[in-house]
């Protein structure tokens, strides 16, 4: 494991990447999205950040606890539920009015719910679409603006930055049913989260494919202390937090877990690669597993049914 004082004491040196990094946080007003916000404005020069989430007034605290921390930084709030693709859209567009660049896109919007398919208007399941769709249509949209933040600057003691990050479970992936891909059929917890999982990592390396400079990094970040049991029923937290001292060894704190992760997303080793699995360690690993579907065709197989599905609920406004 990276020791966290090393982290923290290469963090200052964000200043390497030269003034105004625009970071935009989809997940950015809760849990290690909000964290890793925090360290981004704690760390940057003159920072723009674009926090994408459902809660105004959680926006509101934050943007003047972030003030507070870093005068000099610039924060917006965009309220949506990126859970429906067409509001990932709406959203990426009003940045885009906005920004001509994004350095850091941070995408950690998802819920953990015991629940079973539970569909939006736009016929996806709400946390498959959290999980994958709706952050890979957010990389799809903004990556015009991570291309120019991978150029070169014209200063060249300023480095350039270029990176998408989405906090899951990097290298976990395992085989996933090419015959159902969406899970109308074979729809469980446990199946969600390999298919959100090991589609993620396909697609950042086919996404990769066409974007040099831009380096994609799937994260697992281990046990967090974060809100994502508001889904569950109230026993269930209950009996958690009673327990939660037992775990307490095995836990990261959130706002480690936030410095880790901007770690994650700055540092130079990690920039020379394309796609990264980052693991609670902070350091890269591998998955065989990958290596095998990028080669057996489920790589393109799973871009392809991404398409279809941005395909036919955002262009043609339908249903899927």
């Amino acid at each position: 494991m990276v020791a966290i004082q090393d982290i923290r004491s290469q963090l200052t040196g964000l200043k390497h990447y030269g003034a105004g990094l625009v970071g935009v946080f989809v997940g950015g007003t809760s849990g290690i999205g909000e964290s890793t916000a925090r360290e981004f404005v704690r760390y940057a020069v003159k920072p723009r950040i674009y926090l994408v989430g459902r809660s105004q007034e959680q926006a509101d605290l934050l943007r003047l606890e972030f003030q507070t921390i870093n005068p000099d930084s610039q924060i917006a709030f965009i309220r949506s539920d990126v859970a429906q693709l067409r509001n990932v859209d709406a959203v990426s567009e009003k940045i885009k009015a906005k920004e001509d660049k994004i350095n850091l896109l941070f995408l950690s919007a998802g819920i953990m719910t015991m629940k079973g398919r539970d569909e939006t208007v736009e016929g996806l399941d709400k946390k498959f679409s959290l999980h994958y769709y709706s952050r890979l249509r957010f990389a799809q949209n903004l990556l015009p603006l991570l291309k120019n933040a991978a150029k070169p600057p014209e200063d060249p003691s300023v480095k350039p930055l270029a990176r998408v990050v989405s906090v899951l479970g990097a290298t976990l992936e395992s085989p996933v049913n090419l015959e159902d891909l969406d899970l109308k059929k074979t729809y469980s917890i446990s199946n969600t989260a390999n298919h959100a999982i090991t589609m993620t990592t396909l697609a950042f390396h086919r996404l990769s494919q066409t974007c040099p400079g831009i380096t994609f990094i799937h994260s697992q970040p281990g046990g967090v202390n974060t809100n994502l049991l508001r889904g569950f029923p109230g026993w269930i937290k209950f009996a958690f937090d009673k327990t939660a001292w037992m775990l307490k060894p095995w836990m990261v704190p959130v706002q480690e877990s936030g410095e880790r992760h901007l770690w994650a997303s700055t540092n130079d080793d990690f920039g020379k690669e394309s796609v990264v699995l980052v693991w609670q360690d902070s350091k890269a690993h591998t998955n065989p597993k990958v290596d095998t579907m990028i080669t057996d065709g489920t790589m393109d197989k799973v871009w392809e049914h991404t398409e279809d599905v941005f395909g036919k609920v955002c262009k043609e406004g339908g249903k899927y």
